[in-house]
């Protein structure tokens, strides 16, 4: 027997486990780095921290192990016990870490590393989970929860934590936000599991995935789209405290402001992909996202702009436009995921996300150092309007890929929503 969820039972129970995952992340790469140096640590160690994001990007390497496990040859898959391990070895993780403190930092580094290796294990089992769940006309609201959830989860981990901190202390502040992931966690694991009626013969394996085409297109893709996205992103914080912004106000900007518009903009994103479909939401994205970085461009070029302007442009590109177009993304994702391996293959795609969105730091320092912030948005903006029609060409779904996910057997598909 098949248990059938309803589009919006999943995009909720779904939703709190991105909400968690993006409470670990904001914990460690924001909030963290700035309790350490408050504690006197050197920023030589506080640079360290950031290797926890490795595991995010190495995941696709035990993520066909992983699937291997998650889709027995028979019967209901095991998601459910990935989840309830991996969240459970995150949350005494971060037990661990407020009874250690701030200052004890080899332990501290080694507990974040197995942190961040349990949180990117369940990704790949909450993703394969999206993907056998919903069908495809629902995955936008899906991909909603997922960004929409990401910016929840890193106001809560980045602001509210650092609040708690102040407020009380490190250890009290370090154990809450374990709570509220076990608590975000609940609603998932008291779900049924998805049932298979027929016995599954599909060995999940990098070589299937690498195999077929629209994957290999939708890793070109996954790498465009997060250059010309995200890497004209990435000295927007310097060049608007070059401009006069204090930290308090960008602090309120990438807090507050950054959660309004990113939140909103996930959940339009997921109506207008349903709507238009995924093609279409990220060439407009696209050409937002270059609109945006030209006016960026001319606002460094001519400067005295007023602070507004500045703050309106910034806010829209960095949250509100980026949230519009990876909800998009992330819905071509899924599609082009064969339900038979979809933890490894949105692993995949996601994996070479993440690789070129950490790449980018480095040219974009070097240009904005030597030839200015305007030479750098305004190539930035060209960058995403020439990206217009290879992103069009290659967001186009195979007729393989349509033919496999419409036509599979029901054993194969789980548990596709009509």
């Amino acid at each position: 027997m098949r248990h059938l969820h309803s589009p919006i039972a999943v995009v909720l129970m779904l939703g709190g486990l991105y909400v968690g995952q993006s409470i670990i992340g904001g914990v460690t790469f924001s909030a963290l780095p700035s309790v350490l140096r408050d504690r006197g640590v050197s920023l030589d160690q506080i640079g360290l921290t950031y290797l926890a994001v490795l595991p995010w990007v190495l995941k696709f390497l035990w993520a066909p192990a992983i699937e291997r496990y998650r889709l027995p040859p028979v019967g209901p898959n095991r998601s459910r016990s990935i989840v309830f391990i991996g969240g459970m070895i995150s949350a005494l993780g971060l037990v661990l870490l407020g009874m250690i403190g701030p200052t004890s930092f080899v332990p501290l580094l080694g507990i974040l590393m197995l942190i961040a290796f349990a949180a990117s294990t369940v990704d790949i089992a909450c993703d394969a989970e999206a993907v056998e769940s919903l069908s495809e006309r629902h995955c936008g609201w899906v991909n909603a929860a997922q960004v929409g959830g990401a910016y929840l989860g890193a106001a809560i981990g980045s602001g509210l934590y650092l609040i708690l901190v102040a407020r009380f202390n490190w250890t009290w502040a370090t154990i809450s936000m374990a709570v509220m992931l076990v608590l975000l966690g609940l609603p998932f694991l008291r779900s049924p599991a998805v049932d298979s009626a027929d016995k599954r013969v599909h060995r999940p394996s990098l070589r299937d995935a690498l195999g077929r085409i629209e994957m290999r297109k939708g890793l070109v893709l996954a790498a465009l789209y997060a250059f010309t996205q995200k890497w004209g992103l990435s000295m927007l914080g310097p060049f608007l405290i070059d401009s006069g912004l204090d930290l308090t106000s960008l602090g309120i900007l990438n807090g507050l402001g950054g959660l309004i518009a990113g939140f909103a903009c996930a959940l339009l994103g997921g109506a207008l992909v349903r709507a238009w479909g995924t093609r279409s939401i990220m060439l407009l994205a696209l050409v937002l996202q270059a609109l945006a970085l030209c006016g960026l461009a001319l606002a460094a070029r001519s400067g005295g702009v007023p602070q507004s302007i500045l703050l309106v442009l910034a806010l829209a590109s960095s949250s509100g436009i980026l949230a519009l177009g990876f909800v998009a993304l992330y819905a071509q994702f899924m599609s082009l995921s064969d339900p038979r391996q979809a933890g490894v293959d949105f692993t995949l795609l996601q994996c070479m996300d993440a690789l070129v969105s950490m790449a980018g730091g480095v040219g974009a320092g070097w240009i904005s150092q030597h030839y200015g912030y305007g030479v750098f948005f305004g190539l930035n903006g060209a960058l995403a309007l020439a990206a217009v029609i290879p992103v069009a060409l290659l967001s186009g779904r195979s007729a393989e890929a349509r033919s496999r996910h419409e036509n599979a057997p029901a054993g194969e598909l789980a548990s596709h929503v009509p």
